[in-house]
């Protein structure tokens, strides 16, 4: 009988992955899609999925890039991946990093790593501490208010002038009739 791994359990392996043998079998528009089904049968073989099912292995996004780094057309021949299974999902990841990807990756933990320290600022700046920090930043909220309703109403005089200036311009009252030949007739 075999054994059965327990939920808790977690196994770590390294694999080097043969993807040549399995691309070569399609279309070469098709060889990046093939590279990813032949990591996801290789890992379930070798990580013994009982079902089968190869939507429980997790591709890494850098995995991923890595793949399709040259294009649908151009896959590595052979990759080397780490492979961690925790219960009955197996998360795969990329063993040697290019330096494109590890700039990217260390840019995105630092977003991440800042974002979280941004969201923990925020949170501290909600809460004043004591009422005289209420008082102030409720004075200060009404100044904003009053220096907008201020703004607003020099705005609706600067537009009353700009009207009346155009309205000065326009010719106002009776409009000179041009001469037709007709009225010219008509008045003699």
């Amino acid at each position: 009988m075999a054994k059965e791994t327990k939920p808790t359990e977690k196994i770590e392996r390294e694999y080097i992955i043969p993807l040549r043998r399995e691309w070569n079998k399609v279309a070469r528009y098709r060889r990046a899609e093939k590279a990813i089904t032949a990591i996801r049968k290789f890992l379930v073989r070798h990580m013994k999925i009982r079902d089968r099912d190869r939507s429980k292995i997790k591709i890494d996004k850098y995995l991923n890039e890595e793949i399709w780094f040259k294009g649908i057309k151009n896959p590595p021949a052979k990759i080397k991946v780490k492979a961690i299974k925790e219960g009955d999902i197996v998360r795969v990841e990329l063993v040697d990093y290019s330096e494109k990807a590890k700039f990217k990756k260390a840019r995105e933990e630092k977003v991440v790593k800042e974002g979280a320290e941004k969201s923990k600022k925020k949170k501290k700046e909600t809460k004043p501490e004591t009422k005289e920090e209420t008082k102030l930043e409720t004075e200060e909220k009404q100044k904003e208010q009053e220096e907008k309703k201020a703004a607003v109403v020099e705005a609706g005089e600067k537009m009353q002038k700009q009207t009346a200036q155009k309205m000065k311009h326009e010719i106002s009252g009776k409009q000179k009739e041009p001469k037709h030949r007709f009225r010219q007739a008509l008045q003699k």
